[in-house]
């Protein structure tokens, strides 16, 4: 089978998804599979490339708009070609941070109350202060930490609020809750080892804790038998409402033994540093392994679809 790895894209998670396509190919079997690296610079790109090298199958190492979205997907269905991970649907709905959790909260799954603006013109002092001081202050579409801001004061909140909105129209402003920030990789509908994280030289878990060396300390983490079986429900029960399949990682934060889901993500970082691969390591499943499972996986969900 020959196997395309589609990295790249135009999103603000380029570099990531660089990554994430390196070290799928450095991991691939190639005893088993004919591997092709499929780098994308605009969107125009995928289509011929992906007739050019005329391959079987798409694995797909993007994240952030036009990649994990559900727009690669869509035109790799119109092509005809299988390719990894969720559908179009569920694509969109995790890619879309307060649509998502509008659906999540519907259905009683706890996330962070707070506010959406649409631009610097819906801007209100007066709501943050009622959330009360810190808030988060992130795009709405988006990954990888980028353009996400801990706000403690007034002071801090206008410029907070503008660089939000350079990447996005749409932004989000919610409490800082703190806790014990958990992350759970689901694959096949199996939660994996969940995984504690501590940045080591911040608040909270962002860009440079994510992707430095040594930025984090994660480590797979036992929980009270209650409290565990706690998360991993709300883990599948966001996994399944936003009829995410084959694989995906759910980001949350444990307060007073209540986890609050922060993120869906349908294209989890599968870069050396990244939360899913220390997940399926900490199960026994090898990097390798771990791919064959998600190609596996994807071309069954495809002829189902």
């Amino acid at each position: 089978m020959k196997i395309g790895v589609i990295m790249g894209g135009t999103s603000t998670e380029r570099e990531v998804s660089l990554q994430t396509g390196q070290e799928m190919l450095n991991h691939l079997d190639r005893s088993r599979y004919e591997v092709v690296p499929i780098v994308i610079d605009q969107p125009a790109d995928l289509i011929a490339q992906v007739q050019q090298t005329d391959i079987d199958f798409a694995l797909l190492a993007l994240h952030g708009q036009y990649g994990e979205d559900g727009t690669v997907q869509g035109a790799l269905e119109t092509l005809g070609i299988p390719y990894t991970g969720s559908g179009v649907l569920a694509s969109g709905l995790c890619m879309n941070k307060q649509l998502s959790k509008m659906l999540l909260k519907s259905a009683g799954v706890l996330t962070p109350a707070g506010l959406c603006w649409q631009g610097m013109g819906d801007y209100d002092q007066q709501a943050v202060e009622q959330l009360g001081y810190p808030v988060i202050v992130k795009p709405n579409m988006g990954g990888s930490s980028i353009g996400i801001q801990l706000v403690h004061n007034e002071k801090e909140l206008h410029s907070a609020i503008q660089k939000a909105c350079a990447l996005d129209q749409t932004i989000l402003v919610e409490p800082f809750i703190q806790g014990t920030e958990l992350t759970c990789s689901i694959v096949d509908g199996e939660v994996l080892p969940i995984i504690r994280i501590r940045s080591a030289h911040s608040e909270w878990f962002d860009y440079k804790a994510k992707y430095e060396t040594g930025g984090a300390e994660e480590k797979v983490i036992q929980l009270p038998p209650v409290i565990e079986q706690r998360v991993r429900e709300t883990a599948l029960a966001s996994y399944r409402l936003l009829q995410c399949k084959v694989y995906a990682r759910i980001d949350m934060i444990l307060c007073q033994d209540v986890p609050y889901v922060l993120e869906v993500n349908t294209l989890p970082g599968m870069t050396a540093n990244s939360l899913l691969p220390k997940s399926a390591a900490a199960a026994g499943i090898t990097f390798t392994q771990l791919l064959d499972r998600i190609i596996t996986s994807s071309l069954h969900e495809r002829k189902r679809e």
